[in-house]
């Protein structure tokens, strides 16, 4: 399996002829080094509808004919955007083309804004477990730190744990570090930080301070991208 980083949440899985990505902000990201026309991929999954993670789900969506996978309610708006959806809900599993996802709680909102600037409720924000190609992934989305990632830990056997570090607006450094000892994973990859000045951390700090707890850590840059063997 490929893992790309587009920077800040947004993460691109491949594995064979299949490729998805999670949450697409990419366009309107200052750190991106790719265009949102340039995405291949069969599906889209999204973790809340703020902004900074679905801006771009509708272009690529309709560029790819890629279904979008999320919660209920963000599902229905963008199935009125045109776009083709899969509904899914926290604790729920299922499978498609590509392998399984199971839908995690996130501690955080999740709303879309719409044109003239008003917000609209777009369900509960969420994580996912994602199964594919014999490597079990989990994307936390935007959260702050909760007891259930230890159950999360005990229930998956997680080879990649993308958790967020920026602060502010999700957990920071250390609690992110709590989480990756409670969700055991193999690997930790840090998301959502240094995109902007309020959410600036050190990632390579956060993947040291990882190694001193004996767990494997990569702060990737966007553009780069890691094979999971």
């Amino acid at each position: 399996m490929q893992v790309l980083f587009h920077g800040h949440s947004c993460v691109q899985l491949t594995a064979g002829q299949h490729s998805i990505l999670i949450d697409p902000f990419i366009d309107a990201n200052p750190k991106s080094v790719t265009r949102a026309e340039d995405v291949n991929v069969q599906f889209i999954l999204l973790t809340h509808g703020h902004d900074d993670h679905s801006m771009d789900a509708i272009t690529v969506a309709k560029r790819n004919a890629a279904p979008i996978i999320a919660i209920e309610e963000l599902a229905d708006h963008f199935s009125q955007q045109g776009v083709q959806t899969e509904m899914m809900h926290v604790g729920g599993t299922w499978s498609y083309p590509f392998g399984r996802v199971h839908v995690t709680q996130a501690t955080h909102t999740s709303s879309i804004r719409t044109m003239d600037g008003q917000r609209v409720y777009a369900g509960v924000p969420v994580g996912f477990i994602i199964e594919m190609e014999g490597k079990v992934i989990y994307h936390a989305g935007d959260t702050g730190l909760f007891g259930d990632m230890r159950w999360i830990g005990q229930r998956f056997a997680i080879d990649i744990a993308f958790l967020p570090i920026g602060d502010r607006f999700t957990m920071g450094p250390d609690d992110a570090l709590i989480a990756a000892e409670w969700l055991q994973a193999r690997h930790v990859i840090p998301i959502h930080y240094e995109t902007y000045p309020p959410i600036q951390q050190d990632g390579k700090r956060f993947v040291e301070k990882l190694g001193d707890l004996g767990i494997a850590g990569t702060a990737m840059e966007p553009g780069q991208t890691i094979e999971v063997h």
